[in-house]
């Protein structure tokens, strides 16, 4: 297998033992998209706005997309296509009120370019794929430190449980690259899921409020 994305090991986790074993079948065959983890192209209108307004501060940018998916809904005849549109025009319109605020340190932040050949991690023997959203670096009482976050999003989202692999993958993406030059920030290690809003970060893991489920999930996936 090329990779294997979070999202695959979440849906892994939600199968009984016969469908496991067709799954991980059909995960040694096919080759898995690299925006998989963010439901591929699906969500790329509200991922890009959201991404964008946590970056630049600018909720302008949400109200700039906003109008642009309700003229695409006006004009698209596809019924299909029109409630893709409007899912995400949902999920946008949500976010005008959201304080992004709160997910990054109150200083002057440092955005980092991701190397494409940091994406793979190998865990457990695993080729497991992390491609958080955004990550920077910043000062903070004389120490240099790092964090990233992950906007996610799938069809109903995603449980605490499931967030927090996201997280788990996130703080050792950022422990196995960054750790030599920076103190990785376990409260700025965060995935919200874009669908119901709801948000992890690598503090709640550590004090055992969220398992870490990424192990013992590739355990039994070894298994199969």
């Amino acid at each position: 297998m090329e990779k294997i994305t979070v999202k695959n090991l979440i849906k892994f986790r939600g199968k009984n033992d016969q469908t496991k074993i067709t799954f991980v079948n059909n995960l040694k065959k096919e080759k898995i998209k690299s925006a998989d983890d963010s439901g591929g192209d699906y969500w790329i209108s509200c991922l890009s706005a959201i991404r964008n307004t946590f970056k630049y501060d600018n909720v302008e940018l949400l109200e700039e997309k906003i109008s642009l998916l309700q003229d695409k809904i006006r004009v698209e005849e596809d019924g299909r296509i029109k409630d893709q549109f409007q899912r995400n025009l949902d999920i946008v319109s949500n976010f005008r009120d959201y304080d992004f605020q709160h997910l990054k340190p109150n200083v002057d932040l440092t955005f980092l370019t991701q190397r494409k050949d940091h994406a793979i991690l190998n865990i457990k023997g695993f080729p497991i794929e992390a491609k958080p959203c955004h990550i920077f670096s910043f000062s903070n009482n004389n120490s240099e430190e790092i964090g990233g976050i992950w906007f996610v999003s799938q069809l109903k989202g995603f449980t605490k449980n499931e967030l927090g692999m996201f997280v788990d993958v996130l703080y050792r993406y950022l422990d196995n690259h960054y750790s030599d030059d920076f103190f990785v920030n376990p409260n700025y290690c965060i995935a919200v899921d874009l669908y119901n809003g709801q948000e992890i970060n690598y503090t709640e893991i550590q004090n055992g409020k969220i398992p870490a489920l990424i192990d013992s999930t590739l355990d039994d996936l070894k298994e199969f």
